[in-house]
C-alpha cells in the first residue's frame, strides 16, 4: 500500500460536516461503524477530521494505538490500559500483581488514573509477576473484561479541566480473574508499556492534524495553512503505519514529526475567529492537550539521539512542550 489511499487525502482537504456527540460512547459506536476494517491509524486520522471537537479526536487515537498493541481487541469494545499507580508509571513501580492459579490469571491493586476507564469494555492491566535473577520487576499485560468480578471502578480523585469528556477513573483489582490466554505474548513493559508512548503520540497527533484539516476545510482557512496540516498528517502516517515506531531512528523521526505538528497548531491560533464559537471555546480549553508527556517525548527523544549519533543533540523542552536543540546530531 503507498503512502495515503486516494479518498483518505479527499476527505482530509474536502472533510465532511462534523456529526456532534454527547458522550465518548455515542461518539465511539459511530466512529467504529465508520471506520471498520481500516488500519487503526487510518481510523485515528478519520476520527479526528470527523470530531466536532479533541476530545474525540483524541477518543479514536486512544483506541487506535491500543489496538496496534493488542490487535486482538474486540471491534466494537472500548479499551484501556491501567498502568499508571500511586508511585508512578516505570516499570519499578508497578506493584498490581498478576499470579496464575489453576488455568487463570488473578490481579490484584489498584492504578490511580485510567483514561476513558468509565466507558471502557476491556482493561489492558499492566502488572508484575515478581522479580527477576536480576532484581529488576517482571511485567505482564493482562486483557480483561471492566466487568469482571473482582474489578471495581471509581472516580478519579483529581479530574482533569481539560477536555472534561474524557473520563479517568480509578481502577481496583482485588482478585480479578482472567483466562490465562489473555496474558499477551512477551514481555509487558517492552511490548506494551514502552511502545505505549510511541504510538499513543503518534496516533493523537494524527487525529489532533486531522480535526483542524476538518475545521480548517469548514472554515474557509487559507490554502496555505491547509496545505501544511496536510502534509503533517500524512507524514504521521506514512511513520506510524503498521507497527514501526520501535527503532531509535523511527523515534528521530517522530521527534521531527512532532515538532512540524506542533507548528501547524501554533499556526491555526490567528484562524480560530472565523471558526464556530463553540468549537473555537473548546479549541481554547483543550489544547494543552497536545503538551501532555512533553518531557517524556523530550527524553525518548535524546535517548534516541544517543543511539544514533555519535554526538548527540541537545534535547531539551522548548516553549509549550516543544524540543529546544542547540547542536547539531553527529
Amino acid at each position: 500500500m503507498g503512502i495515503y489511499k486516494d479518498w483518505l487525502l479527499e476527505v482530509l482537504v474536502r472533510p465532511p460536516d462534523p456529526a456532534s456527540h454527547q458522550s465518548a460512547r455515542g461518539f465511539w459506536e459511530a466512529h467504529r461503524v465508520r471506520t471498520a476494517g481500516l488500519e487503526p491509524i487510518d481510523a485515528a486520522m478519520i476520527g479526528g477530521v470527523s470530531a466536532d471537537r479533541l476530545g474525540w479526536a483524541f477518543t479514536a487515537a486512544l483506541q487506535a494505538a491500543l489496538r496496534v498493541l493488542d490487535p486482538s481487541l474486540p471491534a466494537g469494545a472500548m479499551a484501556s490500559l491501567c498502568a499508571t499507580e500511586a508511585r508512578g508509571v516505570h516499570p519499578r513501580d508497578i506493584q498490581t500483581t498478576a499470579r496464575r492459579e489453576g488455568g487463570e490469571v488473578v490481579l490484584d491493586g489498584e492504578k490511580v488514573f485510567v483514561t476513558l476507564g468509565a466507558e471502557a469494555d476491556v482493561l489492558l492491566v499492566v502488572a508484575s509477576t515478581g522479580r527477576g535473577e536480576d532484581g529488576r520487576n517482571q511485567l505482564v499485560a493482562v486483557r480483561i473484561a471492566a466487568g469482571a468480578p473482582g474489578v471495581i471502578r471509581e472516580p478519579a480523585q483529581r479530574p482533569l479541566a481539560i477536555a472534561p469528556e474524557i473520563s479517568h477513573r480509578v481502577v481496583r483489582f482485588a482478585g480479578a480473574r482472567a483466562p490465562e490466554s489473555a496474558v499477551l505474548p512477551g514481555d509487558g513493559y517492552e511490548n506494551v508499556l514502552k511502545p505505549f508512548r510511541s504510538f499513543e503520540d503518534a496516533y493523537v497527533f494524527a487525529a489532533f492534524l486531522s480535526y483542524l484539516c476538518g475545521v480548517a476545510g469548514r472554515s474557509g482557512w487559507p490554502a496555505a495553512f491547509r496545505e501544511r496540516a496536510v502534509g503533517a498528517v500524512l507524514a504521521l502516517r506514512a511513520l506510524a503505519s503498521g507497527s514501526q515506531l520501535r527503532s531509535p531512528e523511527s523515534h528521530v523521526a517522530l521527534g521531527g514529526v512532532l515538532a512540524l505538528g506542533r507548528e501547524v497548531a501554533d499556526a491555526s491560533e490567528p484562524l480560530w475567529e472565523s471558526a464556530g464559537p463553540e468549537e473555537r471555546e473548546r479549541w481554547g480549553r483543550d489544547r494543552a492537550l497536545l503538551n501532555v508527556a512533553a518531557k517524556a517525548r523530550a527524553a525518548r527523544l535524546e535517548a534516541a539521539w544517543k543511539r544514533c549519533a555519535p554526538t548527540p543533540p541537545s534535547c531539551t523542552p522548548g516553549p509549550e512542550g516543544g524540543t529546544g536543540r542547540t547542536s547539531p546530531p553527529g
